[in-house]
C-alpha cells in the first residue's frame, strides 16, 4: 500500500499530505475545505503520498483532486500524528500539511472522493473543521497570515 511503512518493531507507519489553500475575498482569508462521510465531516484536502512523490507534490495533487483548485506552495505548516487500528494492528498516521495560495480552478470541480468542496472563512476553520489536528493546522495558517491583513 502506498505511503505505508513497517517499523523495526512491526508497527505500521502511514504517511499522507494535505493542503490549506487560501485566498483573499471580501477583505478576509478563506480556505478550501471538503465535505466527506455524507457531508457530515468538514476536512482539509489530504491523501496518501504516491511512490516517488514528494509530500508537497502529494498535497498539491490532493488539492486538485478533492477541491478542484490549483495552488502555489507557500510553506510547510507542520505535521499531525495520530494512531488508529487496521486489521488489529496499530498504525501511526503522519499527515504533513502545507500552505498554498489559490491560483486557479473552482471548488465545483472536485472528484467523487468527496461529497463537496467549498470556501470557508479561515477564522472559522479552528471552530468548524471536524478533526482536532486540522483545526490546529487552520489556526496556525491564520496566525501566519494575520500580519498580511
Amino acid at each position: 500500500m502506498a505511503g505505508v511503512r513497517t517499523s523495526s518493531g512491526g508497527a505500521l507507519r502511514e504517511f499522507s499530505a494535505g493542503a490549506v489553500a487560501v485566498r483573499r475575498m471580501r477583505g478576509r482569508w478563506w480556505f478550501a475545505a471538503v465535505r466527506v462521510k455524507g457531508g457530515a465531516v468538514l476536512a482539509l484536502p489530504k491523501g496518501h503520498i504516491d511512490p516517488g512523490e514528494s509530500a508537497p507534490d502529494a498535497a498539491a495533487r490532493e488539492l486538485r483532486e478533492e477541491a478542484g483548485i490549483e495552488g502555489e506552495l507557500i510553506r510547510k505548516l507542520g505535521d499531525i500524528r495520530y494512531w488508529y487500528s487496521r486489521d488489529r494492528r496499530r498504525v501511526l498516521k503522519v499527515v504533513s500539511f502545507f500552505l498554498f495560495r489559490y491560483r486557479a480552478g473552482s471548488v465545483r470541480d472536485h472528484d467523487d472522493e468527496v461529497d463537496s468542496a467549498e470556501w470557508v472563512p479561515l477564522e472559522d476553520g479552528p471552530r468548524l473543521l471536524s478533526y482536532e489536528g486540522e483545526r490546529e493546522t487552520a489556526a496556525a495558517a491564520l496566525s501566519m497570515l494575520e500580519p498580511d491583513r
